[in-house]
């Protein structure tokens, strides 16, 4: 039977807190499961059904929205496919419904891989890879990337994670980004400017309830700690917390709350690193031009605190 999300590729480790389980999917090289003992570390879907919003899907190569599919290089005008019709934009690159191929597998690993091809609006190839890897933490995803093509290429990574403590309503997690200034957008949530977040209800460095209000916001000057890493949590009344942490790369990070587009959750909330903003292609932000030959290798996670084993 072939399923909506491809092959699934179960991955297991035992860890201090216990047993650790994803399952990734072969469609955009997706999270469908990710569970410790049992607590669901991710609202999980079915097998048998698409990613609800993109749920742990890879962006590549831009994560988020280019206005009208339209940006210009070296004076060349390209047009992009309108992937999001209701609002007239390309969203999410050109991989969300690619199935990835296998190239390796051990118990509590997989790597997998796809190819970007020479097409409309993006006349580049490039191939990339997926590394998911169980750590004594979480879960490592490590991005290759590679321009096999003939000139310098645009590049920029996202992914679509989205986050839960199971047993505990997400509405009540406590959100805290690591992140100084807010996008305003317009009413096809395209960034109009980026102000700073003091002194403003975009403030989460201190932590507030995810469900104050709907988010389906981006967010820069991301700080990262000592090492450069960056790290977002949701944190649970009891301290429990789960969290994204990123590579200093991952300089932007958007967040999506929803109370009707996840099914079998009352209140999901996905919390999604990226290398670029959107409009990446048209300001710059963020985005990184690949020559040709050149690679790049980029790495973010998602790791639990707090728990122990029964």
């Amino acid at each position: 039977m072939i399923l909506p999300t491809g092959e699934q590729f179960v991955l297991e480790t035992t860890t201090s807190s216990g047993e650790l389980q994803a399952t990734i999917t072969a469609l955009a090289a997706g999270i469908r499961t990710l569970t410790l003992d049992g607590v669901d570390l991710v609202p999980t879907f079915g097998e048998d059904q698409s990613p609800p919003s993109g749920s742990g899907i890879v962006l590549v190569p831009w994560p988020n929205r280019i206005r009208d599919g339209k940006w210009t290089h070296d004076g060349v005008e390209h047009q992009l496919a309108i992937t999001e019709p209701k609002l007239n934009n390309a969203i999410h690159g050109l991989l969300r419904y690619t199935a990835y191929t296998p190239v390796a597998q051990e118990r509590d690993s997989v790597t997998l891989s796809a190819t970007v091809y020479p097409q409309s609006g993006y006349p580049y190839l490039l191939e990339t890879a997926v590394h998911y890897e169980l750590v004594s933490d979480g879960l490592k995803v490590t991005h290759f990337i590679e321009n096999a093509g003939a000139e310098p290429a645009p590049v920029a990574i996202g992914t679509h994670p989205f986050l839960k403590i199971g047993g505990v309503p997400t509405a009540d997690l406590e959100l805290r980004l690591a992140a100084g200034s807010h996008f305003e957008v317009d009413e096809r949530l395209l960034p109009t400017a980026e102000v700073p977040v003091d002194g403003t209800q975009w403030d989460f460095r201190g932590g507030r309830l995810v469900s104050e209000f709907p988010l389906d916001d981006a967010f820069g000057e991301v700080i990262g700690g000592d090492d450069g890493e960056v790290e977002h949590s949701l944190t649970a009344p009891d301290g429990r917390s789960v969290s994204i942490w990123a590579e200093p790369e991952f300089a932007y990070v958007q967040v999506f709350t929803t109370t009707t587009k996840y099914p079998g959750e009352d209140f999901a909330v996905a919390v999604e690193p990226m290398t670029a903003p959107a409009e990446a292609f048209n300001s710059g932000r963020g985005l990184r031009w690949l020559d040709p030959g050149e690679q790049w290798t980029v790495s973010w996670g998602i790791r639990f605190r707090g728990f122990t084993a029964e």
